[in-house]
């Protein structure tokens, strides 16, 4: 199957023998070990695991935030190099993230005027005139229900949590990556935003064609947003494959486990209630 899905998509983002440990000696932590990976072009991937099963460390080693101890990234066939500042700057322009806690997104010096004109100038558009960046800024926050008139001079942190995961969508919607990787996206937010926060999110994916990845504890999210599930225990990717067959047709106990945990998988999916 993923021969075939290879011949249809082209290859985005792969992994080999990707391993991360912490500490040293007797202290060391194998966060990661030695996992292998294939993203698509357009695919919705989810890996899923309990805390404490690697998946956020993983994310991090995907984004660049911290190094690899072995393996290899390859990016659109390519291997990854972000040894230089600017090189890691230019894979950031097309990979980018969603975090859990939108209170820790932002920088609480910076209006959220300068968070949205900085992914435009990361664009290329720096030399634009002022009246564009505007239209392009109100476009952007229009896209997820919000109005820029309304949030220009004011800071991040006096919108609710879920207006700053919008506003965090509205960042994206600015940079059109090539991948987003949505860490926990909802998990901090109310109820009433969940549902918003992941429509948005398909709605972008839609629109630009990017690879969207979630990290995320709920095998029941993953299983009605993804095309494809890697289930991730004691830092290993346990099994992995098409969401209906990890789901429906799972061989690991850790992966029906976790099914077991959401014991309405089957039914139709409330986005509301993630």
């Amino acid at each position: 199957m993923d021969e075939m899905r290879s011949l249809e998509k082209k290859m985005c983002l792969s992994g080999s023998g990707l391993t991360k440990i912490f500490g040293f000696g007797n202290q060391k932590t194998l966060a990661v070990d030695h996992v292998d990976f294939n993203f698509y072009e357009g695919e919705i991937v989810s890996i899923v695991g309990e805390s404490g099963s690697g998946k956020t460390t993983l994310a991090k080693m995907l984004l660049g935030l911290i190094s690899l101890t072995e393996g290899e990234i390859h990016f659109q066939g390519k291997l990854r190099d972000i040894r230089s500042q600017k090189k890691k700057q230019e894979y950031w322009k097309n990979i980018q993230a969603i975090f859990q806690d939108p209170f820790s997104s932002y920088n609480i010096f910076n209006k959220i005027d300068a968070v949205l004109l900085d992914c435009i100038h990361m664009r290329g558009g720096r030399s634009l005139p002022y009246a564009k960046k505007v239209e392009l800024m109100t476009e952007a926050c229009s896209f997820v229900n919000l109005k820029f008139a309304e949030l220009t001079n004011k800071y991040p942190f006096e919108l609710s949590g879920g207006q700053m995961q919008r506003l965090m969508i509205a960042r994206v919607f600015l940079l059109k990556p090539k991948i987003l990787l949505a860490d926990e996206p909802t998990s901090m937010i109310d109820a009433s935003s969940r549902a918003t926060i992941l429509d948005m999110l398909m709605k972008l994916r839609d629109e630009t064609g990017m690879t969207l990845i979630f990290i995320t504890h709920d095998i029941g999210l993953a299983y009605f947003v993804s095309d494809s599930v890697y289930i991730m225990e004691h830092g290993k990717f346990v099994e992995s494959g098409s969401a209906d067959a990890v789901i429906l047709h799972p061989r690991e106990a850790y992966t029906q486990r976790l099914i077991n945990d959401v014991p309405k998988i089957h039914e139709e999916w409330d986005l509301s209630t993630v």
